[in-house]
């Protein structure tokens, strides 16, 4: 699969809460970094995406508004925000470096804005 077509599936499955479907981008080395540290694996990515569609990203209960969109080769960025239930994400980036069909490492980072 491309680049595009990984990220494609991943909003896709991310907008959806459907969990299973969103770690089979994942492999068990994927490396996923934020500022609050590292997860490596599916496992530790199953944990956090439970916790994102259990909380903030619970399914229905947002809206989601992709401001950018770059894709170049492997590399993928995006650029968003969101309206939450009890919070807004005045800012939110990904960058997603994706090989084989599968995400390899992830970035992400969020300014949280609670209501």
């Amino acid at each position: 699969m491309s680049t595009e077509a990984v990220l494609n599936h991943h909003l896709q499955c991310f907008g959806a809460g459907d969990l299973e479907e969103l770690l089979k981008d994942y492999t068990d080395e994927t490396v996923f970094l934020s500022p609050d540290g590292r997860l490596t694996g599916l496992e530790q990515l199953r944990e956090a995406y439970q916790g994102f569609f259990a909380g903030l990203f619970k399914p229905g209960t947002y809206e989601f508004t992709m401001d950018h969109m770059e894709i170049e080769g492997e590399v993928a960025f995006i650029a968003w925000h969101s309206v939450n239930e009890g919070a807004d994400v005045t800012l939110g980036t990904d960058t997603f470096i994706v090989r084989d069909g599968k995400i390899a490492f992830q970035t992400f980072a969020a300014k949280i804005e609670p209501r």
